[in-house]
């Protein structure tokens, strides 16, 4: 029943996502105010939309597909309503190569949301890539301690990353052997999101 749901949850949660984030960075200060700058929060909201949605494989990756990619243009729409940014920022070089970004963030990671419900041998490595990417981003933020663009301001927004990824294993791999599972997996498929990352130089 709850299936047919999901192209009405994408498309409200991707404007509600978009906005939002826009809206949590402009008024929420340092240093929870840069969770709206991640591309980890984005990736666990996909993640947490497909677990929370209890689709199945098809449904469940294109509706976080959807979310995400909505969520670009709504929120450069908020910024439009907000603060008189230019409204064709919704559709630019730049917002496209984000919703190129979110296609495959949705894939990954709603994929990923849908898999840490069903159980079998790939459950706690799903379980554990919100984790993962939070870590992964963490690092990255991490590295530029000391460069002195930042200084030690990094050092908050990364520890938070980290207390997100253990709260979030927590919340969604049930047991507390799965969860222990899940957060030793993580440290691996971190430093892959890490290495991907820093191919693809975000951070």
């Amino acid at each position: 029943m709850i299936n047919r749901y999901a192209a009405p949850a994408a498309l409200i949660g991707g404007v509600l996502l978009g906005v939002l984030d826009f809206v949590w960075i402009k008024y929420v200060p340092f240093p929870f105010g840069g969770l709206g700058n991640s591309l980890a929060v984005w990736a666990v909201a996909a993640f947490l939309f497909t677990y929370r949605g209890r689709w199945g494989w098809a449904r469940g990756i294109a509706a976080a597909v959807v979310l995400l990619v909505v969520a670009v243009p709504s929120y450069h729409l908020a910024a439009a309503l907000i603060q008189h940014d230019d409204v064709a920022n919704m559709v630019d070089t730049v917002a496209l190569l984000w919703m190129g970004c979110a296609v495959v963030a949705g894939v990954v990671f709603g994929g990923a949301g849908v898999a840490a419900r069903r159980p079998g041998p790939w459950q706690a490595a799903a379980a554990a890539m919100p984790a993962a990417v939070l870590v992964a981003e963490a690092a990255l933020l991490a590295r530029r301690i000391g460069d002195p663009r930042y200084g030690s301001e990094p050092v908050w927004p990364a520890l938070i990353d980290v207390a997100l990824g253990v709260v979030v294993t927590v919340l969604v791999a049930g047991t507390g052997r799965r969860r222990v599972v899940a957060l030793l997996l993580a440290v691996p498929l971190a430093a892959v999101g890490f290495a991907l990352l820093s191919l693809a130089r975000f951070g």
